[in-house]
């Protein structure tokens, strides 16, 4: 690979650049709308450091609200977390 190779199959798109309907006004503004590489629920240890570290703390829970990850909630450990995120992920807009 070279030095500024993508990762992944090559036969995939990236998911840093979404595409854009040339055809749609208000294709600029729904693309900076879409959250950091389409994840719209995610979770943060509440007392800081790695998220794979001490599964057994709460999490906060957070979720894309369009402009930025707003608090959802919070879950008493790593397990619970992980699938609150895996629930119900919202259909990316179109």
């Amino acid at each position: 690979m070279g030095k500024h190779s993508r990762p992944g199959p090559p036969n995939q798109p990236s998911r840093a650049a979404a595409p854009v309907d040339p055809s749609d006004p208000l294709a600029p503004y729904e693309k900076r709308r879409r959250p950091p590489l389409d994840i719209y629920r995610r979770h943060r240890p509440l007392h800081g450091g790695a998220g794979h570290l001490r599964p057994e703390e709460p999490r906060a829970l957070e979720e894309w609200d369009g402009f930025t990850y707003a608090p959802a909630g919070t879950a008493p450990d790593l397990a619970s977390a992980v699938s609150w995120v895996a629930q119900t992920e919202p259909e990316p807009r179109q």
